[in-house]
Formats: C-alpha cells, sequence, structure tokens
C-alpha cells in the first residue's frame, strides 16, 4: 500500500508510491556518450578565452600562477549589481528595484570533465572558492538571502558544458524559504532542539538512509525524500550558514561531496542533477534553530500536474533502498 511521508523540518509531504515502485538501478540513465574537448576555442569559460567574459572578481591560482577556479559576474544576469533597494506599495501593486548580485563560479579549467572526476583537493579549492563568495555577497547590505548552485546536465537547467556553479543572492527572502525557517524556529520553541540536529541523529541512529559518513559531514536520502535519490548532506556540528565553514570542515566536505558524486557517475551513469545549498538568511548566521545543508536532486523523473496543483511530490522507489544502492555502488 503507498505510504505518505512527511519531512519534519520542512513539512513537505510525499506519496511513496509502492504501487509502480521501481528498483533503484532502473533509474540508470541511458545517456549517449558524446565527444567532448578538454579545451574549446568557443567556451568563454575555457583558459585563453577570458576576454570572451566579464572581469573576474575571484580566481583561485595555482602555483604558477594558472587559474583553478574564476568567478564572474554572470553575462545575463537575474538581478543587476548596480542600483539602490527601493519599494514601492499600492494596492496589488508590490515591486522592489531588482539589485543583487549573480555571479558564475568556473570549477575547473578543463572544459570536458565534472565534479564527480576532479580531485578531492581540486573540489576543495572548488568549495573554498564557493566561501569567499558567499562572504563577500554577505558583506552587502542590500542582501538577505544567498542560494550556491549548481545545475549539471540539460534536465537539470545548464547551457553551457563547462563546468560551472552559480551565485544568486537577493534583497528578499522568499516565502518558501521564510516558511522552512518559521518552521524550524517553531520546532525549535516547543523542543528547544534544532529539527535539522533531530533529523540527523535519528539518521544516524536507525542508519538505513545513511548513504556516506565521513569525519564532519553526513550523506543520507531523507525519510520523505522527494524524488529518487533525492540527498542531503549536512555538517554534524550545528550551524546555521555555510559561511560559517572552517578550513578542516571544506577538506571532509570536498570528501563527501566527491564520493557520492561519484557514486551518482557510476551507479547511474551520470545523471542531470541540481545541487543546491540551503544556508540562513544574512544576518542569522549564528541562529539555534537553523542548520545549513547540502540539496542534491537528480533529474531522473519530471513532476506534472499533480504535483503542482498540490505541492506533494509522488517517488516511485523507496528512499531507503535508494541509500543502500548508493552505499554499494563502488568507485574507481
Amino acid at each position: 500500500m503507498p505510504e505518505l511521508r512527511q519531512n519534519i523540518a520542512t513539512k513537505e509531504w510525499v506519496i511513496i508510491s509502492t504501487e509502480r515502485a521501481k528498483r533503484p538501478e532502473d533509474f540508470k540513465t541511458t545517456k549517449e556518450k558524446k565527444e567532448i574537448p578538454s579545451w574549446s576555442e568557443k567556451c568563454p569559460f575555457c583558459p585563453g578565452n577570458e576576454k570572451m567574459a566579464p572581469l573576474a572578481t575571484f580566481e583561485l591560482k595555482d602555483e604558477k600562477g594558472n587559474w583553478k577556479t574564476r568567478c564572474i559576474p554572470n553575462k545575463f544576469p537575474a538581478v543587476s549589481m548596480e542600483g539602490s533597494l527601493e519599494r514601492t506599495v499600492d494596492g496589488i501593486i508590490r515591486k522592489m528595484s531588482g539589485v543583487g548580485i549573480h555571479e558564475v563560479i568556473i570549477e575547473t579549467p578543463i572544459h570536458n570533465t565534472n565534479l564527480a572526476l576532479l580531485s578531492e583537493h581540486e573540489v576543495g579549492g572548488i568549495i573554498y572558492t564557493y566561501r569567499n563568495r558567499y562572504l563577500t555577497a554577505s558583506k552587502d547590505e542590500r542582501i538577505k538571502i544567498i542560494i550556491l548552485f549548481k545545475n549539471h546536465g540539460i534536465a537539470a537547467g545548464t547551457s553551457i558544458e563547462h563546468p560551472h556553479s552559480q551565485l544568486i543572492a537577493v534583497p528578499i527572502v522568499p516565502h518558501n524559504i521564510r516558511f522552512r525557517n518559521e518552521e524550524a524556529l517553531r520546532y525549535y520553541d516547543e523542543t528547544g532542539e534544532c529539527v535539522f540536529c533531530k533529523m540527523l541523529n535519528d539518521e544516524l541512529k536507525f542508519k538505513e538512509r545513511i548513504v556516506l559518513e565521513t569525519g564532519s559531514f553526513v550523506c543520507f536520502v531523507p525519510y520523505a525524500g522527494l524524488s529518487p535519490f533525492h540527498m542531503w548532506i549536512i555538517p554534524r556540528k550545528h550551524n546555521a550558514s555555510f559561511g560559517n565553514i572552517t578550513d578542516s570542515e571544506i577538506s571532509d566536505l570536498a570528501k563527501n561531496l566527491k564520493i557520492i558524486l561519484s557514486k551518482m557517475y557510476y551507479g547511474l551513469n551520470n545523471p542531470d542533477y541540481n545541487l543546491v545549498f540551503r544556508s540562513a538568511a544574512v544576518g542569522d548566521e549564528n541562529e539555534d534553530y537553523f542548520h545549513w545543508y547540502i540539496a542534491i536532486v537528480p533529474r531522473l523523473i519530471k513532476q506534472a500536474g499533480f504535483e503542482l496543483g498540490s505541492g506533494i511530490y509522488v517517488n516511485p522507489t523507496y528512499p531507503e533502498e535508494n541509500a543502500k544502492f548508493l552505499r554499494e555502488i563502488k568507485i574507481y
């Protein structure tokens, strides 16, 4: 019989559809492999083509002075760095000036690779760059929320092959994030405990949905995972903001993330996915009720009218089986 499960942190409901349940191996993608060069003369993110892109805001360089990661303003930004923050409220007219920050984080000089194939050290450099850009954005007094994200593959929304992530910082806290924060605060007021810490401790106790444990981070498939292989990577130590991550934690997160993405790469044949850092709003970096984490969402199924109309997701596989499948994947 199908189950309705709820995530206690987000309050989102999911139907675990046992009537049409699939085995984890059924989600292995069947992408056609195509030859992609390690460098492209047409790619604005490849080394040597820097003049094709906006001026860099940050570069992490090697001992020879060559860049390893490179950050640039988005050429077609969703929000504008220039301008003052202005708000208009007049009846149904409610608007603000579209100011904010929109950057592209070029993860590597190599055109035809991805995070799963990079070394732990290289992934650590990318996370170090994430922190740098996050902290820089948080100093802008106009900014309220900072979203770091990666779209991998066409189904996830990427338009350029060269490995990259993005940062968008805006002057508002969107409704869905505000709702999550309020629910986390309500749980903390009622119990005196962070709801994310509660989830983590219970998952560590039950073990069946754990995918990977490293020194400072744990990856698990949530009990109410919204879709196949939906995963969270969460720090063991309570912390509200990704901006507070230490250098030693960056190294451990690089190890955890590298292994998880490699398991997806080899076990599911390099699926398209979205990766999002969920962190506290600017000004709430040291709160006790929120706990930052990374959500990884492989794009293996499509949401349709029911999900749009109800807000309830339908997951045709068991989170417990997803976690077991990934635990058993051997990476090279």
